[in-house]
């Protein structure tokens, strides 16, 4: 599975449930307040600088789409909507 162009191949990390100060769990797709959220890089596209495989990184929670790969769920999105690399 190879990335073309400006897009990326990416692995949402799981974060599982978070309790609030009140006591309420939440699920990872029901926290609002966090805008950008943490995934692996699966595959870089060719015309992407600054990004490679295996990194670490921050991107907005509503960018990008999701397809699934041999039964595996990945996100495809754009290099510009990463704001972290680690």
């Amino acid at each position: 599975m190879k990335a073309i162009g400006r897009n990326l191949i990416i692995k949402k990390t799981k974060e599982g449930t978070t309790k609030t100060k009140g006591g309420l769990l939440l699920a990872e797709n029901q926290r609002s307040d966090v805008r950008y959220v943490e995934a692996n890089v699966v595959s870089v596209g060719t015309d992407v600088a600054g990004i490679k495989e295996n990194d670490t990184i921050f991107y907005d929670r509503h960018a990008g789409h999701t397809i699934e790969i041999n039964k595996n769920s990945y996100s495809v999105i754009k290099a510009q909507d990463v704001v972290v690399v680690t």
